[in-house]
């Protein structure tokens, strides 16, 4: 890829390109926050030794993908950026054109006009004016030049002219021995360090950082290896290596998160640390011995989109958001944040200590896992090996001369009763229940054999939540759904046909989902003297839920309906995530 100052798009003979000086390019690159000022100077030293093009230093560093870097030069260059899709499924013939000079220039024919005399080339480098004036010479035609990746072009010409071999299949194709002994643990230490199952690992990985995924499963079956993507909260299966690379896959994941590759019968927990596609990313590694070996889940934690969760950025509505802050700014006493597993609560939470981090303030917090790091908090990892669990820490934070505590999770009596405790003497207490709905978290917490009148006196109120996938916005098509199969809409709205509902039809942007990113619906159970005052008779969910209603509560579903009438997510979303409370 190559970079120049020029902007329009005519024939390539009537258009000199001119080099795009490499202080540009990376302050480019900064006033976007892609790279830092140190990042690229590191970049620039290498380009002194090296010789190579500054963009792809920048992608084998691991600060830009190919498709960045070159959507990238596509805006400065003024060049339109095409996707694989876009490619067509037999080039045009060009009389007189080898595929060798095809292959070795990178060139890939789109579309030939011969009745204009006029061709457009996929390429990678609108600088190879030599084989560009070849073609114009050859062709007797005008040139369009359009851009992209380098990967994507070398697989469309295996495609089309070769043996047709993805970037996966060739690394695969590199790797010997599939049959050797296993049980051997030194081959298995080669082979996991042999260079391409280091490529094939890496692939996996980055593709998916790429596909924004929140975890990575690697299953051995009887017969195949599945890799699959958590991406928006539901699975979904990728480009998997053959059942046979196996061992050395999760041998290789084991290696670099520091696991014990000879112990395949036992249950292992590791972390790794690992700079991808320009971000510092943490893995939480999880393995499991199952019938056909071991399972490997990774958990992909990026640090650096902590320092962007912004509270009014979840999707509470203003008023909920309102009432929320004014929760945690109460000098003592316990909020709560409640919903099942994977329902966004740490990330709620730690939107709230980033509101409440100061200098005036001390901020300690005990999880498990630390998921993300808090500069100026002091976080403390459960270690139930050692006998640091939840309560024994709580405990110990005490006598930190704390201000606000964060419990990762209140999941038994003894904790419960510490975190009573310790705001009763003063302290903000925030922590997350695993319950369905706000009310729900009151009769957990008197379940565990918490006091009523503990409860009523230290309790400020609880934020419950679940997340809804968001429709992409590149694909948003407006639709009437079946109001016959989702029946429940009419508890909603008494005419559904009035109403505009959206789905995502599915895109290139999407990975053909129809969704993009996420976002919350929330409700919000607050306390007041007659809401303590029900709780003393320890009543059941519905009277809770029938108080909250009265007092102004609105649920979940109804929250969410305000996201479907708004065109963030669709009904069928919506009624995935809630389906209980209808």
């Amino acid at each position: 890829m190559e970079e120049s100052n020029e902007t329009t798009q005519e024939a390539v003979v009537e258009r000199p390109l001119i080099r795009l000086a490499r202080k540009r390019f990376g302050q480019y690159l900064i006033e976007r926050n892609r790279i830092s000022a140190k990042d690229l100077e590191r970049a620039l030293n290498l380009q002194k030794e090296s010789g190579t093009k500054i963009g792809k230093i920048l992608v084998d560093m691991g600060f830009l993908t190919e498709r960045d870097a070159c959507l990238i030069l596509c805006e400065q260059l003024g060049y339109e950026f095409l996707d694989p899709e876009q490619y067509p499924d037999a080039p045009p013939e060009l009389e007189g054109v080898s595929v060798k000079f095809l292959k070795a220039n990178h060139i890939l024919p789109i579309n030939f006009d011969t009745e204009k005399l006029h061709l457009s080339l996929a390429v990678e480098d609108p600088g190879n004016r030599a084989a560009f004036r070849s073609l114009e010479t050859q062709l007797d035609c005008t040139i369009e030049l359009k851009m992209s990746t380098p990967a994507d072009i070398q697989d469309a010409l295996e495609r089309v002219y070769g043996e047709g071999a993805t970037q996966f299949e060739k690394i695969v194709d590199g790797v010997d021995n599939f049959d050797e002994d296993y049980d051997d643990v030194e081959h298995l230490k080669d082979l996991a360090s042999e260079a391409p199952v280091i490529r094939l690992v890496n692939l996996i990985i980055n593709r998916a950082v790429e596909n924004r995924a929140s975890d990575i499963h690697i299953e051995p079956f009887e017969k195949s290896l599945k890799v699959r993507y958590r991406i928006d909260g539901v699975l979904k299966e990728a480009e998997s290596p053959p059942k046979a690379l196996a061992p050395a896959v999760i041998s290789r994941i084991k290696i670099i998160s520091k696991l014990d590759i000879a112990e395949k019968r036992v249950p292992q927990d590791g972390r790794l640390k690992m700079r991808v596609l320009g971000r510092e990313i943490d893995f939480r590694v999880s393995t499991v011995p199952t019938l056909y070996g071991e399972s490997v889940v990774m958990r992909l934690l990026d640090k650096e989109t902590i320092a962007l969760i912004d509270l009014s950025k979840l999707g509470l509505g203003k008023e909920v958001e309102r009432d929320f802050r004014e929760l945690i700014e109460h000098p003592h006493g316990i909020v709560l944040v409640s919903g099942p597993t994977g329902s966004g609560k740490t990330t709620t939470l730690y939107a709230a200590l980033n509101i409440l981090n100061d200098a005036r303030k001390k901020i300690i917090t005990i999880e498990n896992p630390v998921e993300y790091q808090l500069e100026g908090v002091n976080q403390i990892h459960v270690n139930e090996k050692v006998g640091l669990t939840f309560s024994n820490g709580l405990r110990t934070m005490m006598r930190q001369d704390p201000d606000i505590i964060m419990v990762g999770e209140i999941r038994d009596a003894p904790t419960a009763e510490v975190a009573i405790q310790a705001s009763l003497t003063g302290h903000v207490v925030f922590s997350t229940v695993h319950t369905n709905d706000a009310a729900g978290a009151i009769n957990r917490l008197l379940d565990m054999g918490i006091e009523d009148y503990l409860l009523v006196s230290t309790l400020l109120g609880v934020l419950g939540q679940r997340l809804v996938r968001v429709i992409c916005p590149e694909c948003k098509e407006a639709y009437q759904p079946d109001f016959g199969f989702h029946k429940h809409i009419y508890k909603l709205v008494d005419d559904p046909t009035k109403v505009n509902f959206y789905r995502g039809k599915g895109c290139k942007s999407c990975g053909e989902t129809g969704y993009t990113g996420r976002m919350g619906i929330y409700e919000l159970f607050k306390m007041d003297d007659e809401m303590r005052h029900l709780i003393m008779q320890k009543p059941d969910i519905s009277k809770l839920r029938s108080l909250a209603r009265k007092k102004g509560m609105r649920f979940l579903r109804e929250d969410g309906w305000t996201k479907v009438l708004s065109g963030v997510t669709s009904v069928e979303e919506l009624f995935r995530v809630t389906q209980e409370d209808f």
